[in-house]
């Protein structure tokens, strides 16, 4: 683990941190709330008490259980993609597509030059973090997932669509650490979809992230992992948050043959799964990766956001990936 970046931050975790990908399922009350102020029948700031309110709860449960890094769980957002776009200028909506299973989000249309509007996320951060004295992360959509998972009707080419998006993104890291935020999550899952586009990835996060004082995580999921390690490792964040487990721990022999050489959180539960999964099960996933994975190198947490599991799935498996981890510091 970079133990000593964070000390500077003055953040001290202990072994095995814990934390989440970000999202959380919405309780079914905001559900209801998000459809109603579709239609009309609430304001926008009654929608705002009961995304409040779901924040307070999901932050009552993370510490209540025993999580290390807090999340807010995103109530306030929808689409991971859609959200910001909604809140940069520059973007139209676009119309529904298909994402994975039978599920839909509106694919934004980048129809003239994006501009920075200001703040976007550090508002909910500030009501989250007041909640705790935990630390907890910023989260971000990364700019070429932004624009990978967008139409592109303005800029010249993908490379110079993503670039846009980290100047912006980079500002709104910059608001985010001025207000306290000592660890940022920049999310690429698309990073894993394109290996041939590697290199724009890794540009446009260096955009972001370079001479800003903080701790950088990326998110990366679901995708051919074995066509961009180990060059993937040349992103410059300190920590990749990946799915593990969906994929039977396969990326292991990988790490094998070429050493991860940063921190790493490990996903330990299939977020796509119904099955909660048992705390020695979890146990023995973790164990394998510290046969392969040097001990303070490695957060734990699931493989992906939760939102799509059930209020109840969620509590479940992230209640069995902290006792995990507990039964493990106990013995160490």
């Amino acid at each position: 683990m970079s133990r000593d970046l964070l000390h500077r931050l003055g953040i001290d975790l202990p072994l095995l941190p814990t934390t989440s990908v970000g999202s959380f399922p919405k309780p079914s009350y905001l559900t209801k709330g998000r459809a109603d102020r579709k239609k009309g029948k609430i304001s926008e700031q009654e929608l705002g008490s009961l995304e409040d309110r779901a924040t307070r709860e999901w932050i009552d449960f993370q510490e209540r259980t025993g999580i290390d890094v807090m999340v807010d769980g995103e109530m306030y957002r929808g689409d991971m993609v859609a959200y910001f776009a909604e809140n940069i200028p520059g973007f139209d909506p676009g119309g529904l597509v298909r994402s994975y299973g039978n599920r839909y989000y509106y694919k934004p249309i980048i129809k003239d030059q994006l501009i920075y509007p200001g703040a976007i996320t550090v508002e909910w951060w500030n009501k989250a973090q007041a909640l705790t004295q935990k630390p907890l992360k910023g989260m971000l959509t990364g700019p070429y997932t932004i624009m990978d998972w967008s139409f592109n009707e303005y800029y010249q080419n993908r490379a110079e669509a993503t670039f846009a998006l980290a100047d912006l993104i980079r500002q709104e890291v910059a608001n985010l650490i001025s207000a306290g935020c000592k660890i940022i999550q920049i999310d690429e899952p698309a990073v894993s979809v394109r290996p041939d586009e590697l290199e724009i990835a890794r540009r446009g996060l260096e955009k972001v992230t370079a001479g800003q004082n903080a701790y950088f995580i990326t998110h990366i999921c679901y995708g051919a992992f074995e066509k961009i390690y180990p060059a993937m490792l040349d992103l410059p964040v300190h920590n990749f948050d990946l799915e593990m487990s969906n994929s039977d721990l396969d990326m292991l022999e990988a790490f094998k043959r070429h050493p991860f050489t940063k921190d790493i959180t490990f996903g330990v539960v299939d977020v796509h799964s119904h099955v909660i999964e048992d705390v020695a099960l979890i146990r023995s996933r973790i164990e394998k990766a510290l046969e392969y994975l040097p001990r303070d190198s490695v957060w734990i947490d699931p493989d992906c956001g939760l939102k799509t599991r059930s209020v109840e799935e969620a509590k479940a498996k992230l209640s069995n990936i902290q006792a995990a981890v507990f039964e493990i510091r106990a013995r160490t």
